[in-house]
């Protein structure tokens, strides 16, 4: 186990969800990584495990990571953990790991439980592509930016939030991307899991009237192809058949291929092109 680095996925809730594989890396190593030592310490006491312990977390992430890779050099081995979930999602270990390989040393990680797999898979949305948005950022210009990029993703979006900023950010996402389904994920793998498919409207009339607890994931439909479609042919409505077919010839396209073009971007036939150009005289 000399001079490694061993990214260990802990349980999100349930501690049965841990694996044989990270239980034995927790115990070989030579020190345990942890985002927060108390809540990793509890997970160590249940299973007897007496590794050393040492904190990496935001607010250290450089220095320390360097401190971490001296030591691997030294050919200690080192496992990080998160609070819970996979390390390196939505964490500081990204850092650490970056910082790893460009001293040239080891990294692997072990699968296991992660909160944004968990949660989409049993969502009921498209599993096929997806985008994880994690927590918005709290700065007002980089979460516009974000929620604008949102919007016109066919993605799947997944999202976490806090039940502190769950009403707000569900409002947020409603005026931001208008009605979609969501599934609200709380409480994941653990007694009171709940996951129920509803619109983002409706979820935020929900938790203005009940208080939201528990952490959450929120699994968001993307925006549908019939949606982008419309308003893509909406876009080039401004302008007339004309005007189309010329931005299209003034880049060099004869006027075959121009009138194909324009018949894609409007949604109507060649024909229909053919016969504007034609009722102008052209």
């Amino acid at each position: 186990m000399a001079g490694k680095l061993y990214l260990c996925a802990t349980p999100i809730g349930n501690l049965e969800d841990i694996t044989l594989r990270v239980l034995r890396i927790l115990k070989e190593a030579d020190l345990i990584a942890a985002e927060d030592t108390r809540n990793t310490l509890r997970l160590l006491n249940h299973f007897e495990i007496k590794t050393p312990l040492t904190s990496y977390h935001e607010h250290n992430k450089i220095e320390k990571a360097y401190q971490l890779v001296e030591k691997m050099k030294e050919g200690k081995a080192i496992a990080l953990v998160t609070d819970a979930g996979t390390p390196g999602i939505s964490d500081p270990g990204e850092d650490l790991v970056r910082i790893c390989q460009e001293a040239g040393i080891a990294v692997t990680s072990l699968p296991g439980a992660c909160a944004c797999v968990t949660a989409l898979t049993l969502s009921g949305q498209a599993t096929r592509r997806f985008s994880f948005e994690a927590f918005l950022p709290k700065e007002k210009k980089a979460r516009a930016e974000i929620l604008k990029e949102m919007k016109n993703d066919q993605r799947t979006l997944i999202v976490y939030e806090s039940p502190h900023h769950l009403l707000s950010t569900l409002k947020e996402l409603y005026l931001a991307l208008g009605e979609r389904s969501v599934t609200v994920c709380r409480e994941l793998t653990k007694k009171f899991e709940e996951a129920f498919k509803t619109t983002l409207s409706e979820a935020a009339a929900f938790y203005g009237q009940n208080e939201p607890r528990g952490e959450f994931v929120l699994i968001i439909e993307g925006k549908s192809k019939e949606a982008a479609l419309q308003e893509e042919q909406e876009r080039w409505s401004d302008i007339s058949i004309e005007e189309h077919m010329a931005s299209y010839e003034s880049k060099g396209m004869d006027r075959k291929e121009a009138m194909r073009s324009v018949a894609k971007d409007r949604g109507i036939s060649r024909r229909d092109v053919y016969q504007a150009i034609l009722g102008k005289g052209q």
